[in-house]
């Protein structure tokens, strides 16, 4: 895939699309991603990354289909892995 870039971008535009980027849960480069498919409407374009980016929700994927994806990646649990209640207790008491 060929890459793009912007140059000369203000400031305040970039402090914008990091904050746009945050509440999507996307990288600032993935949040370009998302705005330049859109903005190129590749909706019925098929690509991977466009069928990747758009979900069943605008762009933004349910927590049923990350459960799903997750369920997928890790089929089986990992045995030795800490709780999750321990990982953060471990993180509250490292301050």
């Amino acid at each position: 895939m060929p890459n793009l870039s912007i140059k000369n971008v203000p400031d305040d535009v970039v402090a914008r699309l990091r904050e746009r980027a945050r509440a999507n849960h996307r990288s600032l480069q993935g949040e370009l991603l998302a705005l330049a498919c859109r903005a190129a409407d590749t909706s019925d374009a098929g690509t991977e990354t466009s069928r990747h980016l758009r979900g069943e929700a605008g762009g933004r994927k349910s927590i049923e289909q990350i459960a799903a994806e997750h369920r997928q990646r890790q089929s089986t649990p990992v045995a030795d892995a800490p709780r999750a209640a321990e990982l953060i207790r471990r993180e509250r008491d490292a301050r």
